[in-house]
């Protein structure tokens, strides 16, 4: 029964812990796991006295681990990676080796064997998914050639991790003594590494192979019963069956079974489904596993081990960025393309903890390297966003010391002409909604000129004829290239390229222009209009007003009563200053 309270208390008191600090450090504009780890080191926010059981808390890490791993492996596409491959695979490669080289050759300093500290090099070379989408998605970044570079990047580095995590086991632990006794047999470590890889290799083709065709159909089977309870406990029942079937049978890390689950469900129908449902799950003990690594940090061990931590918040910060700066200069990439990848990767999280406890465990990683992992991660994820923050101003400076030139934002030569002489309108994306206002404007004799981020699509307009511009809205030199100082008007259809500074941006260029934009939540439309809108058009607002119209229709108002609640809506939700756009030449009506 008291082994029963200390399961309930560490629970509680973890999960209330992570959710204080979690709180402050969101409000803050920092990532919550600094705050989850900081409550796993110094107990922030709970009660006097309370000590936390770290055996309880470290099992409900590793169920944390295998579901974390599941979620990788759900969102993990080949594709994805074969898009950006030819600069995020040697990126990346390039990285992990100087991260590799310099953890092994500073540690060494440390009295580290040069094996500890290639373990250590490598647990420090993985960037963490969650600070790096967040950070990419903050700067509206993240759907663009250089957040899907990023990404790629950070998926070759999770696929290393994870053939690292398999081998390590393989080497150094049960294979160890089977080695020894292989020796003796005259067939080496070399023989047990092969036979460890041959095993793991039928576990990937029989996972990938034979699981596609049953486990789909399994889940197909349980979501006909209409039950979504029984839904998300089969998809539970496969991530950690599949996870512990791994290490029993196969001898594979319970890391790799979950990761190869993952996208066996992500491939399938059931994927969206398995991450709504599931997946809630999956973020509380991945909350547990980060209070669990925190509580392995021993804050009096700064006193004699703050040469080693900054040693390593070195390399984080600076050894990793340069190297793929380095690497994605070497592809003529633009330096601002190159620092915002280098900097967005310049931090560490849950792969390298993971890494690390798995080290630990087999004794080939010291044990203040936790602690210089724990203080790395917190200081390079909170200054993370600050670094990328500082991208622009630093670009700015250097482009008004003359240091560098300010690029090109596309080949002119295959650029249509723009018609000096015809009302221009700058539209920014070519999704549903641009793609519907780019064909009302040139029916209605009006010049519309595009904005567009993704490449393949700027390409395919100029194929057609028409004008685009590859590049960010929010880049005053886009803008201009697309003529925004002779346009009439601007309209953002994209939601993604929807900011104040693309607003202000146009404002800069052309004081007079009319400027149309919409928001995803009504919550943004303030902001935009203080930046200059003249118009904004929110999701939420459209439907709501859609939503009114055919409800007042269902219940069979008139025409006039439709349109009347209509107009309310409109003023309610809406926020419209001026008519967005002058009159055109001939209009629709004629």
């Amino acid at each position: 029964m008291i082994h029963d309270i200390d399961l309930i208390l560490t629970l509680t008191g973890g999960l209330t812990a992570a959710l204080a600090l979690g709180f402050v450090t969101q409000k803050l504009r920092l990532s919550p796991i600094v705050g989850y780890l900081l409550a796993g080191g110094g107990g922030g926010a709970l009660p006097p006295g309370f000590v936390a059981d770290s055996g309880i808390a470290t099992q409900f890490a590793e169920l944390g681990v295998i579901l974390l791993m599941f979620g990788v492996g759900l969102h993990f596409h080949l594709k994805d990676l074969m898009a950006v491959r030819k600069v995020a695979i040697p990126g990346a490669i390039v990285q992990i080796a100087a991260a590799t080289i310099l953890g092994a050759v500073v540690t060494h300093f440390f009295g580290w064997t040069w094996t500890e500290g290639m373990v250590f090099g490598i647990a420090i070379s993985v960037a963490s998914t969650v600070v790096l989408t967040r950070v990419l998605a903050d700067h509206k970044a993240l759907h663009t050639p250089v957040g899907h570079i990023a990404l790629g990047w950070l998926i070759v580095e999770d696929l290393f991790t994870i053939l690292v995590l398999v081998l390590l086991p393989a080497i150094y632990g049960a294979g160890q003594t089977e080695a020894a006794g292989a020796v003796e047999a005259g067939m080496g470590v070399w023989a047990t590494l092969g036979i460890a890889l041959l095993k793991l290799s039928v576990l990937v083709v029989f996972t990938l192979v034979a699981g596609q065709r049953i486990i789909p159909w399994f889940l197909g089977y349980v979501a006909r019963t209409g039950s979504r309870d029984l839904f998300t406990l089969t998809v539970l029942v496969l991530a950690l069956g599949i996870a512990v079937g791994s290490a029993k049978f196969f001898g594979a890390s319970m890391a790799l079974g979950a990761f190869l689950a993952g996208m066996v469900v992500g491939q399938s129908d059931f994927s969206a489904r398995a991450a709504s449902d599931a997946l809630p799950m999956r973020d509380a003990f991945a909350v547990l596993f980060f209070v669990s690594v925190g509580m392995m940090f021993d804050p009096t061990a700064v006193v004699t081990g703050w040469p080693l931590m900054l040693a390593t918040l070195g390399i984080v910060i600076i050894g990793k960025p340069l190297a793929a700066l380095v690497v994605v200069l070497l592809f003529k990439k633009p330096l601002r393309f190159a620092l915002c990848i280098a900097v967005a990767l310049a931090q560490i999280g849950e792969f390298s903890f993971i890494l690390a406890q798995l080290a630990q465990y087999l004794n080939v990683m010291p044990k203040e390297a936790i602690n210089a992992l724990v203080f790395a991660s917190v200081v390079s994820i909170t200054i993370n966003p600050l670094l990328y923050q500082g991208i622009d101003p630093f670009m700015a400076w250097l482009e008004k010391k003359g240091w560098v030139r300010k690029p090109a934002p596309v080949d002119l030569k295959k650029v249509p002409e723009l018609d000096a002489n015809a009302t221009r309108v700058v539209v920014v994306g070519y999704g549903p909604v641009g793609r519907t206002l780019c064909r009302i404007l040139r029916d209605n004799h009006i010049q519309a000129v595009v904005v567009e981020m993704n490449l393949a699509t700027v390409q395919k307009l100029h194929a057609e004829g028409l004008p685009a511009v590859y590049g960010e809205a929010s880049s005053r030199e886009i803008l201009a290239h697309a003529g925004i100082e002779k346009a009439v008007g601007l309209i953002v259809a994209a939601s993604s390229a929807a900011s104040p500074e693309v607003v202000e941006a146009a404002r800069d260029l052309n004081p007079k222009i009319r400027v149309v934009t919409r928001s995803t939540y009504l919550k943004e439309n303030e902001g935009l209009l203080k930046a200059g809108a003249d118009a904004v058009f929110s999701s939420e607002g459209e439907i709501a007003l859609s939503m009114t119209a055919f409800l007042m229709s269902e219940l069979g108002a008139s025409d006039e009563q439709v349109d009347r609640e209509r107009d309310r809506v409109r003023e309610e939700f809406f926020a419209t200053k001026k008519s967005p756009l002058p009159d055109a030449s001939p209009s629709i009506s004629e």
